[in-house]
């Protein structure tokens, strides 16, 4: 394959693009917020071929990740450069996998990410409206995409088979804290949990309660317990993970803005304390507080 003109081998690219939180409780595939975890790519353009190699950089195992043109990073890149019509020869990746997989903390959002936002290096061409809508595309939502391409805190839509998101600057008091487990958990497995249909009541209370979410975030931490109570998929999906479940009703009853992060399993405490109460008990979670990442992906010539 011949390579686009202005693409010479030797150029090369590092992308670091955070992992993400989405719903915060009511807000499901509409709020997403970028968390200060981040992977890191690079890309070197070859003569021809791919290689991609994959480093653990404490995400905890990487021993499923394939190393060809089924790893999505590798899928991404291939997806925006050509709907921007670039051909490079042949690819060289290094992920540093810093975002734990199947965890809740949108791994598989920030790699379609930094393969999109590569892509678009590769072209020389900004990142637009556009990268949003190739991102989106391969998750069917666009919580997670769009808080790893803009970073702070988004509100994602879709409408007409188009996918929006607008970011909104979250308070500085916010300090997140999350409890990752050891076990995994499968969106799409959890997703089968979820009712057709839910009762008028409880879909009401989650719309109110996603729009204080929006108000508590930006600018009036008080209010995040109340924000945060979820009626739409957290209990349905609880039988999945119910060690996280539990910790969640725990930390809620002792006044902490906790939720189930994305699909879950990891635990989210929306805090202005960066800690979580000494007296609960966390034994198999990882507890970290993870500040919320405010540039969104980053990419730069190596």
């Amino acid at each position: 394959m011949t390579g686009s003109p202005g693409l010479p081998v030797g150029a090369s690219f590092r992308a670091t693009v955070p992992g993400s939180t989405a719903n915060l409780g009511p807000g499901f595939d509409a709020l997403g917020m970028a968390l200060a975890r981040h992977d890191v790519v690079e890309l070197q353009v070859i003569e021809d071929g791919l290689k991609v190699e994959v480093v653990d950089a404490g995400a905890g195992g990487v021993a499923d990740v394939p190393t060809d043109e089924t790893h999505l990073v590798v899928r991404a890149i291939r997806r925006a450069c050509a709907h921007l019509d670039v051909r490079p020869p042949g690819l060289h990746l290094r992920c540093f996998n810093n975002i734990p997989h199947a965890r809740g903390l949108g791994s598989s959002a920030a790699a379609v990410v930094s393969g999109v936002a590569l892509g678009y290096a590769l072209a020389g061409v900004e990142l637009d409206d556009e990268a949003l809508q190739l991102a989106a595309e391969f998750e069917g939502h666009a919580d997670n995409a769009a808080a790893s391409l803009l970073g702070g805190l988004v509100v994602a839509w879709c409408e007409n088979g188009r996918f929006h998101a607008e970011r909104v600057e979250p308070s500085t008091e916010i300090r997140p804290v999350v409890a990752i487990p050891a076990v995994k958990s499968s969106t799409d497995a959890t997703r089968g949990l979820l009712p057709q249909h839910v009762p008028h009541a409880d879909a009401a209370h989650s719309a109110g309660r996603a729009a204080l979410s929006v108000l508590a975030i930006t600018s009036r931490p008080e209010l995040l317990l109340a924000a945060t109570e979820d009626r739409l998929h957290q209990e349905y999906r609880a039988g999945a993970y119910p060690a996280s479940s539990e910790l969640v009703r725990t930390l809620r009853a002792r006044g902490v803005a906790a939720t189930i992060s994305g699909a879950g399993p990891t635990v989210l405490a929306l805090t202005t304390t960066g800690i979580l109460p000494p007296e609960v008990g966390v034994e198999g979670f990882d507890v970290a507080e993870l500040g919320v990442d405010l540039t969104g992906v980053q990419v730069a010539a190596q």
